[in-house]
């Protein structure tokens, strides 16, 4: 079995805080034992052929999907375990996409053309992810940076985006795993959640009057914006599981036409 466990909850102490991400449906015995494996980002698996990577690419929505989980504690707690959390987490991602941009040319020669239309799949989709990764670390830096406190309502809101974030990715790991269409075409309907929120905290700041010197309005449209970037890659996702499965690409359609 491949030794692919993301870093996303750290053991002992740092399990109460730092956690991954509930399903809403079982993933297998390989993902059930998961494990996070602080500073393992160095150890690369030995991976072999076109299975390994797609599950690979697997891996990588899982990892995702918990760095996003992970922003709620710190949001909420400012827990310095989330943070480490989500910093296993874009180590990893960037390991990955390493890793499949390493191996696929080989693997690529050795399957037939609709193997090689999974592994190109899986290529584009481990680059979203990997600056999904980098986007949620952004915003965990910037809470990380901060010495004030930003205001509940802020909060939540960036909350609710984190949440939104978290569930298009479950979506897309079980959209890949099971080949459903109906998961590609959900995410694509989300994403108009994170915008609406997005959108709104850009209204509030930006019409408000602030003190010289206060930075906390920019910093929480900063971090609304780079959650916002995050679900367009999660919709980059779903329109490659949309290409995958039916063969065609929704990527330059209107968003609410794909959607249905």
């Amino acid at each position: 079995m491949l030794d692919l466990c993301p870093c996303r909850r750290a053991r002992g102490k740092r399990s109460r805080m730092a956690r991954k991400a509930p399903t809403s449906r079982s993933t297998g015995a390989e993902e059930e034992s998961a494990s996070p494996r602080p500073g393992k980002a160095s150890a690369e698996p030995k991976l072999g052929g076109p299975d390994d990577l797609a599950r690979l690419a697997l891996r990588a929505c899982l990892i995702a999907r918990d760095a996003a989980f992970n922003v709620h504690d710190l949001l909420t707690q400012s827990s310095r375990m989330a943070f480490l959390a989500i910093k296993d987490c874009e180590k990893e991602l960037d390991l990955i996409e390493r890793q499949i941009d390493e191996r696929l040319p080989a693997a690529i020669t050795r399957v037939n053309e609709a193997r090689a239309r999974q592994l190109l799949s899986s290529l584009k989709s481990t680059t979203d992810l990997e600056r999904i990764g980098d986007l949620v670390m952004s915003v965990a830096m910037r809470v990380q940076a901060r010495t004030s406190k930003m205001s509940a309502s802020d909060v939540r809101q960036l909350v609710e985006m984190s949440t939104v974030l978290r569930d298009m990715l479950d979506l897309v790991h079980k959209g890949f795993s099971t080949l459903d269409l109906e998961c590609a075409r959900k995410v694509l309907q989300m994403d108009k959640e994170i915008d609406r929120v997005c959108h709104g905290l850009f209204q509030k700041h930006l019409a408000e009057t602030v003190a010289q010197g206060d930075t906390t309005g920019f910093d929480v449209l900063l971090m609304a914006q780079a959650l916002e970037r995050a679900g367009d890659h999660t919709t980059n996702l779903a329109e490659d599981l949309y290409s995958l499965i039916e063969g065609r690409s929704v990527r330059h359609m209107p968003k609410k036409k794909a959607a249905n």
